[in-house]
């Protein structure tokens, strides 16, 4: 009896195993299939810097529909302290990648490759023009240039990996991660948790260290020609909107967003619960919620969406396709004017 349990078992892992590299070859041909290159508009920016009304009002001016290269707002619930539209407002132009997976599930930069292409092909074929946009560099960046190489997740090992994590702490990962692979750890700290994590996974998937699964020498996909722009404004204008969205969050109930999302297994998604703004209020929930705790609780808030911003910005200065708009500098319809007739040159 034993035996044929352990025969079953193995032949379901097996099975399981091949189901996924077929889904993954599958994957590969839709993206290696010749298109004629068509063109994509790319609105990156820093939170809080208004790329998200200005998309609205482009697509509205060339036709154009819009898809979220938010890590969070694919989350249903996540809505107030991702600055997710409204319905009403989404409902102007056509919104993809929004509330399309519960807080419960996973999603990643190969999901987002995958599916935003999709879009954009979907979109095309509507006769409209896809425009993406987001502040995650990591996913647009595997838009233009395809997603990092390296084994796919498996659900098994990274939970085993995370439980791990948290009964023996960053450090103790962070410590065999600069072991197994010191290039690699080197461009990290100890509290990227997530990078940490996969990194060892890919490392025990592949027997290979991450520092040799790079983008660079990769082909990159030819279907699609991007048009990128990075919005910005200048730091001094742009913390002050940075911390007044934060005061309007908490204002519009985020606390009790977070409640409820806990409630709904948020703790068990790694990415969206050390989300910017979602890790400060789950840390406020746990204490005696005090004037000082709340004191606290909004000064880390603000100081993490800030460094954030900053980090966006020295990301995107290492993009060389994303060309840079100042919407301070530029009223509106100037700024969308120039978009436009980029989009439009042959």
């Amino acid at each position: 009896m034993q035996s044929e349990t352990s025969s079953t078992l193995e032949k379901e892992d097996i099975e399981r195993i091949f189901s996924g590299f077929v889904v993954e070859a599958q994957k590969q041909m839709t993206a290696d299939i010749h298109m004629p290159r068509k063109k994509v508009i790319v609105l990156a920016g820093p939170t809080a810097c208004g790329k998200t009304d200005f998309s609205i009002k482009l697509a509205k001016t060339i036709g154009g529909e819009i898809i979220s290269a938010d890590a969070m707002q694919v989350f249903r619930g996540m809505d107030i302290g991702t600055a997710k539209l409204l319905k009403e407002h989404q409902a102007q132009v056509p919104h993809y990648l929004i509330d399309i997976r519960d807080v419960s599930e996973s999603f990643n930069v190969v999901d987002f490759y995958y599916e935003a292409r999709e879009c954009c092909q979907e979109i095309h074929r509507k006769g409209a023009v896809p425009i993406v946009v987001g502040g995650s560099g990591f996913y647009l960046h595997s838009l233009v240039y395809g997603p990092p190489s390296g084994p796919a997740s498996v659900p098994e090992l990274r939970k085993a990996l995370e439980k791990e994590m948290e009964e023996f702490g960053t450090e103790l990962l962070f410590e065999r991660l600069r072991k197994l692979d010191p290039k690699y750890a080197s461009t990290i700290t100890k509290n990227d948790k997530q990078k940490i994590i996969r990194a060892l996974e890919i490392i025990a998937l592949s027997g290979q260290e991450v520092s040799k699964h790079s983008w660079k020498g990769r082909k990159k996909p030819q279907n699609f020609d991007f048009r990128c722009w990075f919005l910005h404004r200048p730091r001094e204008k742009l913390y002050p909107r940075i911390e007044a969205r934060c005061e309007k969050m908490v204002a519009s109930g985020f606390l009790e967003e977070v409640k409820v999302l806990k409630q709904k297994g948020l703790l068990n998604n790694s990415s969206a619960s050390q989300a910017i703004g979602y890790r400060q209020a789950l840390d406020f929930l746990e204490t005696p919620q005090t004037a000082l705790d709340y004191k606290n609780f909004m000064e880390h808030f603000k100081a993490a969406s800030r460094q954030y911003a900053k980090r966006q910005f020295t990301w995107f200065r290492r993009e060389p396709l994303f060309r840079w708009l100042d919407l301070d500098m530029h009223d509106p319809e100037i700024a969308e004017d120039i978009i436009r007739q980029d989009y439009e040159l042959l």
